[in-house]
This record gives structure tokens, C-alpha cells and sequence, in this order.
């Protein structure tokens, strides 16, 4: 606690240094960019100073700031896509504040070719150093731009929106797109358990940190961008070792009052897919909203589905330096669970069901208010305060597989959440070192209430969703509290043009409690009870800690970078899982939460103006990792007469995962010189090798051995090819198998 005193201590007398300094003789052009028809503002339009090489891009708002720019005469061009190019003079001995109209093109244009230097124009770009109020400098991230993804949106099909964000595990439970599930390194792909995952930049997972699971998944037809961010983003993110994923909503179109789009899709097995949106900009306010509507019987028996998803999100424009964005989601389902196989009977016949009164349903409610204020062009705040009310219910029977269903009372576990929080982060651009730097400081407080019960259901087959004794549970029932406060801050300092560093901390205090009962029940060698004993239990721990990370860039020139970033990781175990029987799966007590770092080194950007690719060679130290091995033990049920082998969950050893992730993707119409025939050819290859093993000195078990969830290989090509209005895209995809226990049985 001392050192990260003497830490905050330092950024906070570096910040209010930056603050004062001032830099002689030179100065400042800020302003704001609209349409001189709308009278909107421009995003994304480049303002530059040939004479000094100095430029900059408007933001979100229109704003745009050039630094550090010597007294004189300047010609500055300013230029945006369907815009005309305009160009003004200024006479600079002091700052200078402008309001600029630039007027929309009506040039017919028969081809128009883009090029952005932090894209490779396919569909996935990269995160820019500074977007926002975060810094995703010498990070490893990928931005998938959804609009111009050549996929199944309408059934979220995992495989083909991710195929060019390398190194991912991507598991599809569902073949409606419903659940998300997606790991890398190593780590579990179940419903994304190891990412902070982020709607419009705050929390949508059921319980950040004692159930950091995701049961909704926006729909891909509503989503502007996907942002991920690897390891390093636990600085700014908070407790996981996978990082951070972000849904951008679409915002309605700014160049007109009202607009609606209707999709409806008919698929095979039963599939249909309504999505319905509207939105718009009048005045100073800009609205989207959607509902979608989903329907599926499955592609094998007891698997259908029925969903509905509704958002609606306003934001309003108070002043020119004061935004506020309110946001509410709903999403319900009911999905009926097959399984009841074993592996032997899934290899004969994956499309057969042995359990028919399995049920899962969800009802999740998020609300989020997001405001915006621009201090000055150097200073802005952005505030995000959200909340969650949701439930979701698992019915049916829970036995181990190999055992028949003979139609007794099912197993009901019902949770529900409450949660809400408030993140803050404050960013300033200033001088240091005659060169543009970027301080961030941020803070964070969440509180999470999960109510956990597990009791008996009826016997029947269908989603009745409703306990036979709500007062005295066969089961458990606990109420789950966390919080959490956290403290965080990253600068972006450019050393000189080409070279910058990015050092980064974060402070964290967690304290999570379980206060409840469960029932212990024990049968002799025929079964009959012997012993029926409601065990009540009170825990709680508190703890704190910080943890530390430094990024490193390089520019070998204007489209290729060097990046490195060492950044500490933790990830806090889950109180909830403990208490709750599930077939044959017991959860080790004396959980401890994880511990370990992420280093990243790669190479990013074009070879040429056809080629571009990021290759990236990574170590992920995993101390403490928890994982499921098989286990002996004595079993309760018969009193310790009679022994039983169980799925243990525990703490099984350190784990060290290393591998190589590359993505490359070429414009092949380019290449050869057709482009201008209006054919349009592209291909990409992305492939990751990986290796994880334990190290458990004395334990036979585990020690050497693979980690679990680790493929080896995973290699995903596509080819795509386009005419006039029409593109088609195939994609090929192999993942080597791999161990899903850490005993590799």
C-alpha cells in the first residue's frame, strides 16, 4: 500500500506538471468541423499542415486539436470522405480557435478507393493509439467493422465474425448465435468468462466478479464495430487474463430525421430471424433503436429456441461540450438443452438427444447513462454509470451423463442479478519532452448481488421454471454479495516520433461474501437416507493488491510498428460456485484467485498497399490457474463406505502458455492490377500455434502436462470475391484437438 501511495503520488504531481507546463513560442489551432448543410459535426476528417507535417482527425464530436506548431504562416487542408477538400490560412502568434463548415461533394464518382493507415480495409481494422477516452497504445487489438463482414448475421455465427482475430477458441453451444463463447491463450471460451465484456464501454456480463459470465450477446446486425483488446487491457479493464471485448451499437444516421431497415431471414431446422430498426437525428438528438425476434427447433432433437431483444439509446447534445446518452436493453429466451451422451455415443451420433426435459431461460434488463464533457480540447471527462436486473434458470436433470433419465423431480438453479457501477475516466493531452503525450487516470466502483438457489422442480418435461418447496430447498441458497473499488492510470509519452512508452498501473479492492445453506445428505449401501443435515455457512475476504504494466512502440515508418507490452494479470476467484452440486463437479473450497502476466511482441502493418498483417509472439504466466482434474475420493452419499470418481474443481498448478499469432491479408485485385475492372479479390490466413504446460513439481498428475483449452494449431483462411453489388465469401477453418481437463484423461 506504501509503494502504490508513492505511485498515485507521482502521477498525480506528473499530471499536475503536464498541467502548468507551457511550451514557448509555439502554439495551438483547436476547433470544430460541421456540415455547412446539416450543420452536423464531422468525424474522421483530416486536418494537415504540409509545410511542418503536423495533422490531426477530428473526434466523435467534431473536435479537433494540432499542437505545438511555431509562430507563422500556414496553409492547413482539411479533407473528409464525400466532403470537397478546403484549404484556409492562418497567421499564428497565438492559439487560435476555429469553426469550420465544409461542403458535401456532389461529384459522381465511378470508383473510390480508401485507404487508412491503421486498416486493412477487410473488416477488421486496428484501434487507433488514443480513441476516446482509453489508450491502446503498443497493445495487442483488433476492431472488427461488422458493416462490412460478408457473414450469417442473422445467426451470429461465431466462426465467421471472428475468423480474422487470431488465436482465438471459439465455441458455438448454440446454432442460433445466442451465447457467445470465445477464449484464446488458453483460456476457457465458456459464455466469455476470461474477457471483460463491454456493450457502448460498460459491463453486460451477469456478475463482473463473482460470475463474470455473459448470457446475452447483441446481435450483429445492430453492432457498428467490435473492439478487442488482449491481456495487457487488465490495466485498464480490471481482474481477467483474456482481456477486453466491446459491442459499438450502431447511432442513427446524422443526415436524416427518421430511418428504418426490416431484415427477416428462414433457415434450415426451423430457423427465423426478424430484425427491425429505427433511427435518426433531429436537432441536437440522435436515436436508434431495434427489436429482434428468434426462432429455432435445432439441428438435432430437444434444441429449440425462442428469443426476443429490444434496445433503444438516446443521446443528446446539451452544449457543444456536454453530451449525455441514456440506454436501456432487454433480451429474454427459453431454450430447451439437449445431451444425456456420452462421448462414445456423440462420436456414433452427434445429432441425437437422450434428454428431453432439460430447459434454460434468461431475462436480462441493462440500463447505462454515458456523459461526455469536453473541458477543453486537452481535457475531457467521460462517466459511465449502468446497472443490471436479470435472472437465469437452469431446469432439468443434472445427473452424469451415463446415467439414464428415469423421470424423477427435476433440478431447479435459479440466479438472479443486481448490479450497478459507475466507471470515470479523465484524459489529457499535453507536451512532454517537445513531443504530443496522453495522460489517462480513471476510477471505478461495483457492487453485485447474486441470490444462487438449487432445489427440486417437477417431474414433468416442460419450462416450468418453478421450485416444490421454495421455502426449504433440497439444495442450496445463498446470497452472493461483491464490491469492488478500483483506481487506474496509463500515459502514452512519445519519446520522439518514432519511438513511445506506455507505462501503466492499477489498484484494486475486492470483497466478496457468500451467507446462505446447503443441505448435506448422506444414504447407506441401499440407498436410504441416513443423515440429513442443513448446513449453514458465512464467508467473506476482503482483499487488495496492485499490479503494474509497461508498453513499448516503435514506428520503422509511416505503416509498420513494432509494439511490446509486459502487463500484470489477476483474476478473483468466484464465491458462487462453490456451494452448487452439478452432476458429478465438486468446486474445491480453498479456491485462491489467479495470478500472472502477458507479454506480447509484434510486428503490425503494410508491407505494402496490398498486403497487411500483425504477427505476434506471446507469453501468458498463469499462476495458481484453476481447472478440473478427475479425482478419488471417498463418497458422502454412502457415508465414505462406498468410493466415487468426481470432476474437482481446484487451484492445479501454474501454468506457462506460449505461441505465435499471425494475421495476413491481401488484396488480390491490387496485386495483380484489376482493381479498376471493378472485381474485387481478397484473401487472408490466420494462424496461431500454442503451447501451455503445468508445472507442478511432486504431483505425477499434473506436472508436464498439456493445459487444457490450448489447441495446438488453429488456422482459418478465407477467399473473397466481389462484383458490383454482389460478394461471396468462403471460409475454411481446423482446430487441432486438444485436452478439455488439465489430468489430459
Amino acid at each position: 500500500m506504501i509503494k502504490m501511495r508513492k505511485y498515485l503520488l507521482f502521477l498525480f504531481v506528473l499530471l499536475t506538471f503536464c498541467i502548468d507546463a507551457q511550451i514557448a513560442d509555439k502554439y495551438t489551432i483547436k476547433g470544430e468541423l460541421l456540415d455547412s448543410v446539416s450543420g452536423t459535426t464531422l468525424q474522421g476528417a483530416t486536418l494537415f499542415i504540409p509545410t511542418i507535417s503536423k495533422g490531426t482527425v477530428s473526434d466523435d464530436s467534431g473536435f479537433f486539436v494540432i499542437d505545438d506548431i511555431p509562430v507563422g504562416h500556414y496553409n492547413v487542408q482539411i479533407s473528409h470522405l464525400g466532403y470537397s477538400t478546403r484549404i484556409i490560412q492562418v497567421n499564428l502568434v497565438e492559439d487560435i480557435t476555429l469553426r469550420l463548415f465544409l461542403q458535401p461533394s456532389v461529384d459522381v464518382l465511378h470508383q473510390v478507393t480508401v485507404t487508412d493507415e491503421a486498416s486493412g480495409g477487410f473488416g477488421i481494422d486496428r484501434l487507433r493509439s488514443v480513441e476516446n477516452v482509453a489508450i491502446y497504445a503498443a497493445k495487442k487489438n483488433e476492431v472488427i467493422e461488422a458493416g462490412e463482414l460478408v457473414v450469417n448475421k442473422a445467426s451470429n455465427t461465431s466462426r465467421q465474425i471472428y475468423a480474422k482475430v487470431s488465436g482465438l477458441n471459439i465455441w458455438e453451444s448454440d446454432g442460433a448465435g445466442v451465447q457467445l463463447g470465445i477464449g484464446g491463450r488458453g483460456l476457457s471460451p465458456t459464455r466469455n468468462s476470461n474477457f471483460n465484456t463491454r456493450q457502448n464501454g460498460y459491463d453486460i456480463s451477469a456478475d463482473a466478479l463473482g460470475y463474470p459470465e455473459s448470457y446475452y450477446t447483441p446481435p450483429i446486425e445492430a453492432i457498428d464495430r467490435i473492439e478487442i483488446v488482449r491481456g495487457a487491457a487488465s490495466l485498464q479493464y480490471g481482474t481477467q487474463f483474456g482481456g477486453m471485448i466491446n459491442f459499438k451499437f450502431k447511432e442513427g444516421p446524422a443526415d436524416r430525421n427518421i430511418a428504418f431497415s426490416s431484415k427477416q431471414t428462414v433457415g434450415s431446422f426451423g430457423f427465423f430471424n426478424s430484425f427491425n430498426s429505427l433511427g435518426g437525428h433531429v436537432g441536437k438528438l440522435n436515436y436508434y433503436t431495434f427489436y429482434q425476434r428468434k426462432v429455432s427447433d435445432g439441428w438435432r432433437p430437444n434444441s429449440s429456441i425462442d428469443q426476443h431483444t429490444g434496445y433503444a439509446g438516446l443521446s443528446y447534445q446539451l452544449s457543444k461540450s456536454i453530451k449525455l446518452k441514456g440506454e436501456y436493453t432487454h433480451t429474454q429466451y427459453v431454450a430447451q438443452q439437449p445431451g444425456g451422451l456420452t462421448d462414445a455415443q456423440f462420436e456414433m451420433n452427434p445429432r441425437q438427444s437422450l434428454r428431453e426435459r432439460n430447459w434454460f431461460q434468461v431475462n436480462w434488463n441493462l440500463a447505462a447513462l454515458t456523459l461526455d464533457y469536453r473541458i477543453s480540447d486537452r481535457l475531457k471527462i467521460n462517466s459511465r454509470t449502468f446497472g443490471l436486473i436479470a435472472g437465469r434458470d437452469a431446469l432439468g436433470n443434472l445427473d452424469p451423463i451415463n446415467l439414464l433419465d428415469f423421470g424423477d423431480n427435476r433440478d431447479l438453479l435459479s440466479d438472479d442479478f443486481k448490479n450497478w457501477g459507475n466507471e470515470t475516466r479523465v484524459i489529457l493531452r499535453k507536451e512532454l519532452f517537445n513531443q504530443p503525450a496522453t495522460f489517462l487516470v480513471g476510477a471505478r466502483y461495483y457492487q453485485g448481488k447474486t441470490l444462487r438457489r438449487q432445489g427440486e422442480a417437477d417431474d414433468g418435461s416442460g419450462p416450468r421454471f418453478t421450485y416444490l418447496h421454495p421455502e426449504n430447498l433440497e439444495g442450496s441458497d445463498f446470497t452472493l454479495p461483491s464490491r469492488n473499488i478500483s483506481l487506474f492510470s496509463e500515459a502514452l509519452i512519445n519519446i520522439n516520433e518514432k519511438f513511445s512508452i506506455i507505462p501503466g498501473a492499477r489498484f484494486e479492492y475486492i470483497r466478496t461474501e457468500a451467507d446462505g445453506y446447503y443441505q448435506s445428505t448422506q444414504y447407506d449401501l441401499a440407498g436410504n437416507v441416513i443423515a440429513d443435515e442443513l448446513v449453514e455457512e458465512y464467508r467473506e475476504h476482503p482483499r487488495s493488491f496492485a499490479f503494474f504494466g509497461l508498453g513499448m512502440g516503435y514506428k520503422i515508418n509511416g505503416s509498420l510498428e513494432v509494439y511490446s507490452n509486459l502487463s500484470q494479470n489477476y483474476r478473483a476467484i468466484n464465491f458462487n460456485d462453490i456451494r452448487v452440486n452439478v452432476g458429478s463437479l465438486v468446486v474445491d473450497e480453498e479456491l485462491r484467485d489467479e495470478r500472472g502476466f502477458n507479454f506480447d511482441l509484434g510486428v503490425r502493418g503494410k508491407a505494402n498497399r496490398f498486403i497487411d498483417f500483425d504477427a505476434t509472439i506471446y507469453f501468458l504466466s498463469y499462476n495458481d490457474r484453476i481447472g478440473t482434474v478427475l479425482k478419488k475420493e471417498p463418497n458422502p452419499q454412502f457415508n465414505g463406505l462406498v468410493d466415487r470418481i468426481i470432476r474437482f474443481r481446484t487451484n492445479v498448478a501454474d501454468a506457462k502458455i506460449y505461441g505465435l499469432e499471425s494475421l495476413i491479408e491481401v488484396n488480390i485485385s491490387d496485386a495483380l492490377g484489376v482493381a479498376s475492372s471493378k472485381l474485387d479479390i481478397r484473401w487472408y490466413s490466420n494462424f496461431s500455434l500454442t503451447q501451455g504446460t503445468y508445472e507442478e513439481p511432486g504431483n505425477e498428475q499434473i506436472d508436464g502436462k498439456d493445459v487444457e483449452l490450448v489447441p495446438p494449431l488453429i488456422w482459418k483462411s478465407g477467399l473473397q470475391v466481389g462484383k458490383g453489388a454482389f460478394t461471396s465469401n468462403v471460409q475454411f477453418g481446423y482446430v487441432k484437438e486438444h485436452f478439455s481437463d488439465a489430468s489430459n484423461a
